[in-house]
């Protein structure tokens, strides 16, 4: 999104905004006529003045003594009911806004594709979840407190103005254009420093969480100076571009209220020059005053309006962007594991070179085919086309017959489990980690089961909170051979009936390997098995290899018959056995 984008597109941004307060209109109601009560004490308070001065103190009715104080009170109770009602309804609304957006970039963030994801910034990402929306919350809330209320109240002292004077009021109005381009053009202003302010925020963000994410490799390979220099730089734009903001705010109001000022000025010397009586200056006087703090109030809150348009801007662009394609409407109730790569071809991006030329591959129901080749063969991108983390440039994938696109993902999903060489575990117990692809159904007796299978039980056991031990972000507590043991029970127990591993033993040291090597034995059994191997060694049994080389197949068949070719496969082979 350009700068010029986000400023031609404001008020539509905002419009879409307001449309999320729907939902919550008897609230937003109750906001508006607690704010038109505030605005009615404002003129009643002004008004109620011009008795006091123009009875005098000393020849007063007696009667105005007894009831101007009562109305005071009146005046200022109604205040407080209508200010209470403005406050607390438009927070109630802003709030509930700011949970369905979150809910919505949550949802969005579930729906949207690899693809996206490999091309983001997780800490960017977060930003937008944390820092745009509560920018929102006050570009909803406070701002249209203020902008209401007070517009409300402006606009009931310029009656009450025009009923003394209508000639001096006019004076005021006079301004009002040069006010309204003044304002356009700051609000512009704002709300491209907004947009620059949102992307640094992202930065800062984003070098935090690597930060965490990588403090080990920091530590050993010594780069706290350059991490830190880093920061301080995106740290140090951070700040430049809050401080242009402060600039433009500081400068904004002033200026906005001394053209104000300068027509009251005009309007006091022109009132003079009337016949008004001490009361009704007095009050025309209070009037004024009033108006003018609340004139002032109004030109604040523009960086926080700003700010909130473009912090919509950049959670509607969020939300608009497309998610995973699922156009399928067949559902397969139960697998073989039959799977077909017809004339495919694949490429990361429509003007990118292509990473898969023209494969052609049958895996026949309950198969064990092993990947091979140099890092960058296409083995993975081949492998993560199947659950369609990738949709093919050309040609088709089948499982048992059927177009996988033919199929929901949800349903061609569920045939299907993973376990990755980058073990992911989610911030839980060791339960929750293992029932994760069956959390509505998985009984304890299946986690153990599932548990013992994988080797993991053995470790479990000894923890101190056996399976309801929290394992820490992405399992930080325990090993990488227990973590990968977690991930295989993971797999066992969703018992999907085809299986890819993408070595899944790489984290594991050779006691454990041996155990889980005869854990995946019996999980492959009567499942069709992608694995993808680096080490030759654990692929061996393999009913097929295929070897690939730059995103083409140039071998298939057992490890016996692949050893006789002497061929791309023979040379790995040797290469990592030191074989002559």
């Amino acid at each position: 999104m350009t700068e010029t984008q986000a400023n031609t597109s404001g008020a539509a941004v905002y419009r879409r905004l307001l449309s999320y307060v729907r939902p919550y209109t008897k609230a937003f109601i109750l906001a508006i006529i607690g704010m038109i009560l505030f605005a009615a004490t404002e003129a009643a308070f002004a008004r109620i003045i011009q008795p006091l001065f123009d009875d005098g103190f000393v020849k007063k009715d007696p009667t105005v003594l007894q009831w101007i104080p009562l109305v005071i009170i009146a005046i200022f109770a109604v205040r407080i009911v209508g200010s209470f009602l403005s406050d607390y309804c438009m927070a109630f609304v802003a709030r509930s806004v700011i949970r369905d957006l979150r809910k919505q970039l949550f949802n969005q963030l579930l729906r949207l594709p690899v693809t996206f994801y490999d091309t983001s910034s997780s800490g960017a990402l977060l930003s937008k979840m944390v820092y745009d929306v509560e920018q929102l919350a006050e570009a909803s809330s406070s701002v249209i407190t203020v902008l209401v209320r007070d517009s409300l109240t402006i606009i009931a002292l310029l009656f009450m103005l025009m009923y003394y004077s209508t000639w001096l009021t006019l004076i005021l109005v006079a301004i009002t254009p040069v006010l309204v381009g003044l304002v356009t053009y700051i609000s512009k202003r704002f709300r491209k420093l907004s947009h620059r302010i949102q992307k640094s925020m992202g930065n800062v963000s984003t070098v935090s969480e690597e930060v965490i994410e990588a403090n080990r490799e920091i530590k050993i390979f010594g780069g706290q100076a350059y991490e830190t220099g880093q920061f301080n730089k995106i740290n140090n734009h951070n700040r430049r571009q809050f401080l242009r903001m402060a600039v433009t705010n500081a400068l904004s109001s002033p200026i906005i209220q001394f053209i104000v000022a300068i027509a009251f000025a005009l309007m006091i010397f022109f009132a003079f020059k009337l016949e008004l009586q001490v009361g009704e200056f007095g009050s025309y006087l209070t009037a004024m005053l009033l108006l003018m703090q609340h004139a002032k109030r109004l030109t604040t809150i523009n960086a926080t309006l700003q700010r909130g348009i473009a912090a919509a801007q950049s959670v509607f662009d969020f939300l608009d962007r497309v998610p995973e394609p699922d156009e399928g409407h067949q559902r397969l109730e139960k697998v073989q594991g039959e799977i077909k790569y017809t004339q495919l071809s694949f490429r990361y991006t429509p003007q990118g070179d292509e990473v898969l030329h023209d494969i052609n591959l049958l895996i026949e129901p309950g198969q064990n085919v092993a990947f091979v080749g140099r890092s960058g063969a296409g083995k993975t991108t081949l492998v993560s086309l199947l659950p369609r983390f990738y949709d093919p440039s050309s040609g088709q994938i089948q499982l048992d017959g059927h177009d996988i696109r033919e199929l929901t993902l949800e349903n061609l999903r569920s045939h299907m489990a993973l376990v990755s060489q980058h073990v992911t575990l989610f911030n839980d117990t060791i339960a929750h980690n293992i029932a994760y692809g069956a959390l509505d159904s998985a009984s304890e007796e299946d986690i153990r089961r599932a548990a013992k299978a994988a080797h993991a039980l053995e470790f479990i056991e000894k923890l101190p909170e056996g399976m309801q031990t929290m394992v820490g972000e992405n399992g930080v507590l325990l090993s990488g051979g227990q973590r990968q043991r977690l991930a295989i029970a993971r797999a066992i127990l969703k018992d999907a009936p085809v299986l890819i591993l993408d070595e899944a033993t790489s984290a594991l040291d050779t006691e454990s390997e041996r155990f889980i090597q005869s854990a995946l034995e019996e999980l492959m059994q009567n499942r069709t098995t992608l694995v993808i191997a680096h080490r030759l060694s654990t692929i061996e049994q393999a009913d097929v290899i295929v070897v690939m080389d730059k995103g083409r197949i140039v071998e298939t068949g057992s490890h016996a018959e692949l050893l006789a070719k002497n061929g791309q496969y023979a040379a790995l082979h040797r290469l990592q056995f030191s074989e002559g």
